[in-house]
């Protein structure tokens, strides 16, 4: 398994913290969703990883179709052997926010704008928490 080749760990400095929140503060740190994600559940800081990851921001490179946190959630997913679980994280993800396209859950902010990050910021908390949840 990828996850034996690669560190793990979670926020170090502040251990109590929730995947919610790191994954918020990652992002809000200048990570895309994806790698928000990705690192927040799976622990992972690898700069290959959050290389390929960076590609999937913005609906895959910035083409704003599949989100890109689902994408960096499908990545710990299978880091941590749980790929099998991801056809579950996009049905968890649908029942909450109806679509999984970048462009349509974005479709009412302009793109990059204050709002249209805090609504993306949002996306990724919601997703790092639905990971959680089907890691245990």
């Amino acid at each position: 398994m990828l996850a034996r080749l690669f560190p793990i760990s979670r926020n170090k400095s502040n251990p109590d913290e929730s995947v919610r929140d790191c994954a918020g503060r990652l992002f809000a740190s200048g990570l895309n969703c994806a790698q928000a994600v990705l690192q927040s559940t799976a622990g992972v800081n690898d700069p290959d990883l959050m290389a390929m990851a960076k590609a999937f921001g913005g609906g895959i490179g910035n083409s704003k179709c599949l989100c890109g946190a689902i994408s960096g959630g499908v990545m710990a997913l299978g880091l941590k052997g749980k790929g099998g679980k991801s056809g579950e994280l996009v049905e968890l993800f649908k029942k909450q926010h109806k679509v999984t396209c970048c462009s349509a859950l974005s479709r009412h902010y302009k793109w990059k704008s204050r709002e249209h990050l805090a609504n993306c910021r949002k996306l990724t908390e919601d997703t790092a928490e639905m990971v959680e949840k089907l890691l245990r």
